[in-house]
């Protein structure tokens, strides 16, 4: 809140003060290159707080941690069901087979 009333105390006459001593400590030559080298540092420090802010999106994601399939994990549970249930016939089957073959 307090930025906010610093900028609010700023008037129009107060910025062609400050204008005007800027253009005399670096003169009317120099003050493109000061006004494109505020812009280059602008544009790093943006960057690099974009950066910043992705990084931490990224790492608060859900997509960063480990997220449960539970449809691979209910495919593989009843794979094993099949192949329980398989293997309990195959054992009758062969069982009812040695049943008859001994019955021979």
């Amino acid at each position: 809140m307090e930025n906010l009333t610093f900028f609010s105390a700023i008037s129009a006459p107060m910025i062609i003060v400050v204008v005007i001593v800027i253009i005399l400590l670096f003169g009317g030559s120099k003050i493109p290159e000061l006004a494109r080298g505020l812009a280059k540092a602008r544009k790093e420090f943006k960057k690099a707080t974009d950066e910043v802010e992705n990084e931490i999106d990224i790492s608060d994601s859900p997509a960063s941690k480990p997220a449960i399939d539970t449809a691979k994990i209910e495919e593989e549970e009843r794979a094993k069901i099949r192949a329980k249930i398989e293997a309990e016939e195959r054992a009758k089957i062969s069982a009812e087979k040695s049943n008859t073959d001994s019955a021979k």
